[in-house]
């Protein structure tokens, strides 16, 4: 059984219980996490509590999660698209509308059932059976680059270049509007959207260091092609920090209130590059996940 404690923040007061635990747990279903409410696995100041238990400042939320076993993960033949793989490491091209990793309630489908099926038993196991190898994320209509470690010493390695921001990425988008300079830099602190806690906003007060490099590729009619490096990496950060500008982008449908007229199924974000140092002997790799055709299309259509 994982325990999860959490202590409730002012800010979040009043927000329902399921609500609250699927936002600051986002690796858990808010379904999922209604089950395990009713079943007395989460308990508040040491008292269970219903669903729809609106939180307080200072409450002390006690999740028991109860563990998952090989079984719940199984793998699946979905083809994969592979940008470089050796025996510590692998980057895949992840295509649109796929989830990373499994979550309670969602087992089946993501990445990580790709993954177990092209390495076999070949992947770290320091995140556990739910999230084997995956040491970052991108969101589910985000496509691109994403590396996996096949090994636990491969696996520390990587984790310690994404917390020192030493791993460069790099991202292609299609934003709202022309920008009016070739290249920006956004550096605003990133946190949760004091009102809505789904989302993620510039938040100058709770927020954390965040800084995006920005550099126009080309305008096109009412929309910039852009390229966006990041200097840290928190949740959303292109994609928020787009939209601060007034430029959000184009099929976003948290952070953007334009009609999206093109059926673009989310936002247009794509991981063009990723460059780290290998695990194993230090040596510099880069891949270049080539751009999705609907980021072309849609390039052509506004040319």
């Amino acid at each position: 059984m994982e325990t999860f404690k959490i202590q409730v923040s002012e800010e979040w007061e009043g927000i329902r219980l399921d609500k609250y635990l699927s936002t600051n747990l986002d690796f858990v279903s808010r379904s999922y996490l209604q089950k395990i409410i009713k079943e007395d696995l989460v308990t508040v100041n040491g008292k269970r509590q219903k669903a729809k238990y609106p939180v307080l400042a200072e409450d002390e939320i006690v999740v028991m999660l109860p563990p998952s076993t090989e079984p719940d993960i199984k793998a699946e033949n979905i083809p994969l698209q592979v940008l470089y793989e050796d025996q510590d490491v692998i980057v895949v091209n992840k295509p649109k509308n796929m989830v990373v990793h499994p979550a309670p309630g969602h087992y089946s489908h993501t990445l990580v059932n790709a993954l177990l099926y092209h390495c076999k038993d070949s992947l770290s196991g320091i995140n556990g059976v739910m999230r084997p190898g995956i040491v970052h994320r991108i969101d589910k209509d985000t496509t691109g680059s994403l590396i996996v470690c096949k090994n636990d010493f491969s696996h520390e390695n990587i984790a310690a270049q994404l917390k020192e921001h030493s791993i460069q990425r790099k991202y292609r988008a299609i934003c709202h509007g022309i920008l009016k300079e070739d290249e920006y830099t956004v550096n605003a602190p990133i946190g949760r959207h004091p009102i809505d806690r789904k989302k993620m906003a510039v938040n100058e007060k709770n927020g954390k260091n965040a800084i995006t490099h920005i550099k126009v590729l080309k305008r096109l009619k009412n929309a910039t092609y852009v390229e966006c490096c990041l200097a840290t990496g928190r949740t959303h950060q292109i994609r928020v920090h787009m939209a601060s500008l007034g430029h959000p982008l184009m099929g976003d449908e948290v952070y953007s209130s334009v009609k999206d007229k093109f059926h673009l199924q989310g936002q247009t974000l794509h991981a063009y590059l990723l460059g780290f140092n290998h695990p194993r002997d230090g040596q510099y790799i880069e891949t270049i996940a080539p751009i999705p055709q609907y980021i072309e299309n849609l390039i052509v259509k506004l040319s």
